[in-house]
């Protein structure tokens, strides 16, 4: 299997993604609003774009789609629950279903609502068990933060999407998220807990950097660097008192998740 990120350059900040069959050359587009990237890219590659798949219905992620179908005839795929807001969808998708491309690659659909109601992630597992997965995630986990949630989203879906389904995925899974938001994300996170020193060193790193340098995470770095999964910590619960009085003396997980995405609607 081979992941090419695409980086686009527009104000939105968008990551588009081909996944390649190395045997057959077939390639699965994942939210190609810059179709004319991926188009480009699939040729100079020698890859054939048979499927297009969208995390989620929002325009950033399906506005590639019609022109994309236009120029290679793929077929279109999301959500089952999107269906009504994505035109031309040709399949509806539900959480463990498989989606294969060509002879070598098989992703695992996870429904994982939040940033919006219809949200797919891909999982691949890789081929033997030592291979490390890849989770291609849309804007439902980015590198070092959360998707909001102003768009049809709910914040408690989205907590226990996180706290359900992602915290249980292996540490060595690699994070392949639909917008490049690192630096302002590690930002919020030292603001929120400002001894991480993991965060710290990371954001020095990646200064002045722009998407397509940005560096792969995983979900073990994400463990450290991440204040959306750090919701035990401390300092992230002391620092929210500061900010929320009323919170209790022992807040549960779910409660400090949500102030943390309130924090960070406004920040």
């Amino acid at each position: 299997m081979i992941i090419e990120r695409l980086w686009p350059a527009n104000a939105w900040r968008n990551y588009h993604y081909l996944i390649a069959c190395s045997e057959s050359g077939e390639a699965l587009a994942v939210d190609p609003l810059d179709w004319e990237l991926c188009a480009a890219t699939a040729r100079e590659r020698g890859w054939t774009i048979t499927q297009i798949l969208n995390t989620h219905e929002h325009g950033d992620h399906i506005g590639g789609n019609e022109a994309l179908r236009a120029a290679t005839g793929a077929r279109v795929l999301a959500h089952a629950g999107a269906g009504g807001r994505i035109p031309g969808l040709d399949r509806g998708l539900a959480h463990g279903e498989t989606v294969r491309v060509g002879k070598t690659v098989e992703l695992e659909c996870l429904d994982t609502p939040g940033h919006t109601r219809a949200h797919l992630c891909l999982l691949a597992r890789g081929r033997s068990a030592t291979a490390a997965p890849d989770l291609l995630c849309g804007d439902t986990l980015f590198n070092a933060g959360a998707g909001n949630c102003h768009n049809g989203g709910d914040p408690r879906l989205l907590y226990h999407t996180f706290v359900d389904c992602l915290a249980r995925l292996p540490d060595a899974t690699r994070i392949h998220p639909g917008h490049d938001y690192l630096s302002r994300n590690l930002a919020f996170t030292l603001d929120r807990e400002p001894g991480n020193g993991d965060a710290a060193a990371l954001l020095a790193a990646v200064q002045g950097r722009d998407g397509a340098q940005a560096p792969t995470t995983t979900l073990g770095d994400e463990r450290r660097i991440n204040t959306f999964f750090r919701l035990q910590h401390p300092a992230v619960i002391a620092g929210l008192r500061g900010t929320f009085a009323d919170l209790a003396e022992r807040p549960d997980a779910e409660t400090i998740f949500l102030k943390l995405r309130e924090l960070r609607n406004r920040w």
